[in-house]
């Protein structure tokens, strides 16, 4: 009788693999041989599905991980779809933020040890037109639309603002990993409550008279 892992689709086995290992030994020393003996494939079918260990690596975060991107990707595209407002909307790109910097800077800490690899890596990861500074242009965008729709002052400034947001939920993942595991006294919803309600002070548009 067949395995449930040999029975789920190609793609899926080697993400999941994928995911493991970069959880397990970290992303320099991932290899895309070792990924695609962890999925029970050939390395030839693993690069049937992606160009490389770049591409992987974009994968799982986009698809393993707190969905931070595909959240900001829903908003920049339409600012007012979600119907929840701009707080409600800073809250959850903000929890989201909180959890998926906690679990994605373990994984990339290893490649800050090896320069050379750290270049590589990255450039593949721009040509896939992606990177760390990704999220960030899209919350900026996002904050702009708000702004034009005149939910944010008009002499605020949106990258700023997507700079302080982001950049808090990536310190705090940074703290607590070089802690040795030390967990955060307070919650990814208790941190972004906070964040939102201090971000939001500068960012109110000013009540009329």
């Amino acid at each position: 009788m067949p395995s449930e892992k040999s029975t789920r689709p190609a793609r899926v086995r080697i993400i999941d693999a994928a995911e493991h290992l970069l959880r397990t030994v970290g992303l320099a020393r991932t290899t895309t041989k070792e990924i695609a003996r962890e999925a029970g494939c050939s390395e030839a079918a693993l690069y049937k599905h992606f160009t490389g260990k770049e591409e992987l690596f974009v994968h799982v975060l986009r698809e393993r991980l707190p969905r931070l991107n595909p959240l900001l990707d829903e908003l920049r595209a339409d600012p007012g779809g979600s119907g929840h407002g701009l707080e409600r909307n800073l809250l959850d790109v903000a929890e989201h933020a909180a959890l998926f910097y906690e679990q994605s800077v373990p994984i990339a800490a290893s490649l800050f040890a090896e320069p050379a690899l750290k270049q590589r890596h990255f450039e593949g990861v721009r040509e896939l037109g992606e990177g760390p500074r990704a999220p960030l242009l899209a919350l900026a965008g996002y904050l702009r639309a708000e702004q034009e729709r005149g939910a944010i002052r008009p002499d605020a400034d949106p990258d700023a603002a997507a700079a302080l947001l982001l950049g808090a939920c990536a310190h705090r993942a940074f703290l607590y990993d070089v802690a040795g595991g030390e967990r955060p006294p307070a919650s990814a919803r208790e941190f972004a409550r906070g964040l939102v309600r201090t971000l939001l002070d500068g960012l109110a548009p000013e009540p009329r008279d």
